[in-house]
């Protein structure tokens, strides 16, 4: 070792006063290896290993093989909710260490590892603290994130976790708009994270990871998100979709296939492993040979090396010129293009294409916000808002049913309408907008989440209730929202109502947008989101999370949000399962 080595190794030991070693490949080189103490037999930890989700980490195995692992972060204080899952020897392997998910931000979490080593029985605890919970600033804020309050907890339900896409505004709108249509504009900062029933954040998706309104590919709205069965995320992006693993391992970042454009609202991996994605479609051409780019009537599936295997353009499967429900809407909550001054809503085919409500292929005539697959019969089942409660389609590209109010169906189209009968199967009598006598029977309008029941044989739906009947109430106070279940008999071309809930929870549960609905077989229970309840409030708006027993009123859960600032709703939350993530 030359005097110049040794230099350099005495200002390195001495500027970082660590327990380490330096280790000299030659002269010319030298590499300082820092060896910490670890916390118990096996390695040191990483917080936040794949830069995508702060509260979460990777104890390192150290060449170690630890079996029968089980990790249990501890709660907080006295109230606190412990998250404890298996970790199966796949995932280990996958990450080269023990994942650790559900860390409280800005704390010291203690982190519990039972596990066998050598055949021995190991108990440890690991020290791990985070960095504070960080979201985007936005006008108007009176909180630096939504606040989440627990209203009921059932003590079976104590352990539930939730996945809440929510949706500030992005103050940066203005910066970029694209001419020539479609919704690339259709544009928000994320806020995605996972709470407890005590309303702590457990997760969070770093948003500045993930969008930046001056590249193409991380504008738009991510949403659509769902667990797989195999644990991992999926989730979409404006002009990409995702799939991620709760570490935030990223998997899948892939552009939509070419030709296609603007995802949002959903998408959903199918049994074989393909995936069904709400799209639209670049230059299409429609029958006056005029070019357009189309806004969200497109569903491709696609397989997982991204090669499109089918495509449903609705603009040939159903009509495009339909408007009995458009020209009942409330224009200031279409979707999340919430605008205090609208007045009135413009249907007019020479109204300018884009992202705007309007009948007519290059304008938002269908806005479906939610596809689901069936594969009793290899169908699909989509929500669109602007046309009726559900319609399946089948992979013959043809109409299976609609379920809906009659009014303003082609001759075609109008031959597909689901029958509403009672409980008995006695045939209701109902309106062309669907108000049907002597009956708890109601149609879902301006709905989302339109999705097949496969346990029970059934539709559930979310029942925003804009333009209920075709026409705006006297009083907007009198509007409501509801969860709603539906069985539908395919043969007999009928449908009656079998559960719902949220009507009676009036104005302030309202929703006008957004939303969700979404049977949970774990806990046969049924989840309601009221995402964008007091929208209209002057102050910040306030979602509603209910989780139900299965065909009953009996709340297992109900939490509270409050969002950061007013007019900002959550799009949709999720039921999380750490269990389906790491024990593989």
């Amino acid at each position: 070792m030359n005097k110049r080595t040794a230099l350099l190794s005495a200002v390195i030991a001495s500027a970082l006063s660590l327990s380490g070693q330096v280790t000299f490949i030659n002269e010319a080189h030298a590499v300082l290896k820092i060896t910490r103490p670890s916390q118990g037999q096996l390695g040191n930890v990483q917080i936040n290993p794949y830069g995508y989700a702060p509260l979460t980490a990777v104890i390192y195995l150290k060449q170690q093989q630890p079996k029968d692992m089980i990790v249990t972060v501890l709660g907080k204080g006295d109230d606190g909710v412990p998250i404890s899952y298996p970790v199966g020897e796949q995932m280990m392997r996958t990450h080269d260490g023990v994942p650790v998910f559900g860390l409280y931000g800005d704390h010291l979490n203690l982190v519990e590892l039972s596990y066998t080593l050598d055949g021995k029985p190991v108990t440890e605890t690991y020290k791990i603290h985070t960095q504070p919970v960080v979201g985007p600033s936005v006008e108007g804020q009176v909180h630096s994130y939504p606040q989440v309050t627990p209203v009921a907890v059932d003590s079976e339900f104590q352990d539930r976790l939730y996945w809440v896409n929510h949706l500030p505004h992005n103050s940066n709108d203005p910066l970029l708009i694209r001419a020539g249509g479609g919704a690339f504009e259709w544009d928000r900062w994320a806020i995605n994270f996972i709470t407890d029933t005590q309303g702590e954040v457990r997760w969070f998706l770093d948003h500045n990871k993930m969008h930046d309104i001056n590249v193409t590919q991380k504008r738009g709205v991510i949403m659509g998100v769902h667990q797989t069965d195999n644990g991992d995320i999926i989730f979409g992006q404006g002009q990409r979709y995702y799939r991620m693993d709760l570490l935030g391992r990223m998997i899948i970042e892939r552009d939509l296939p070419a030709g296609f454009i603007d995802f949002s609202h959903d998408l959903q991996e199918m049994p074989n492993g393909n995936y069904l994605i709400r799209a639209a479609k670049q230059n299409y051409v429609r029958p006056d040979g005029q070019v357009v780019d189309t806004v969200r009537d497109h569903i491709l599936e696609v397989d997982p090396h991204g090669q499109v295997v089918d495509v449903w353009d609705l603009n040939t499967i159903l009509d495009p010129m339909r408007d009995a429900l458009l020209i009942a809407l409330d224009a200031k909550a279409v979707c999340l293009n919430v605008d205090d001054n609208a007045e009135g809503i413009n249907i007019e085919p020479d109204a300018p294409f884009g992202d705007n409500a309007g009948v007519g292929t290059g304008r938002n005539w269908a806005h479906v916000n939610s596809v689901d697959y069936d594969a009793s019969d290899d169908s699909i089942v989509i929500s669109p808002r602007h046309q009726a409660t559900a319609i399946k389609i089948g992979r013959d590209k043809e109409v299976k049913w609609i379920l809906g109010p009659s009014e303003g169906w082609n001759d075609d189209l109008a031959k597909k309408l689901l029958t509403p009968v009672d409980k008995r199967g006695k045939k209701l009598n109902c309106s062309p907008q669907g108000k049907c006598e002597n009956t708890d029977f109601d149609f879902g309008y301006s709905q989302h989440t339109s999705y097949v029941v496969p346990e029970k044989g059934t539709v559930v739906t979310f029942d925003n209730g804009d333009g209920r009947y075709h026409e705006q109430p006297a009083f907007a106070e009198s509007k409501y929202s509801r969860g709603v279940e539906y069985k539908i008999d395919e043969k007999k071309m009928t449908v009656k109502q079998v559960w719902e809930y949220g009507k009676d929870r009036g104005y302030e549960f309202y929703s006008p947008i957004t939303s969700i609905t979404q049977y949970q077989a774990d806990k046969d229970s049924m989840m309601v989101y009221f995402a964008s309840a007091e929208l209209f409030s002057k102050a910040t708006t306030k979602p509603k999370l209910v989780e139900l027993g299965y065909g009953s009123q009996d709340v297992k859960v109900e939490l509270h949000i409050e969002s950061t600032t007013p007019r900002q709703p959550s799009y949709r939350t999720t039921v999380i399962r750490p269990n389906k993530a790491f024990q593989k």
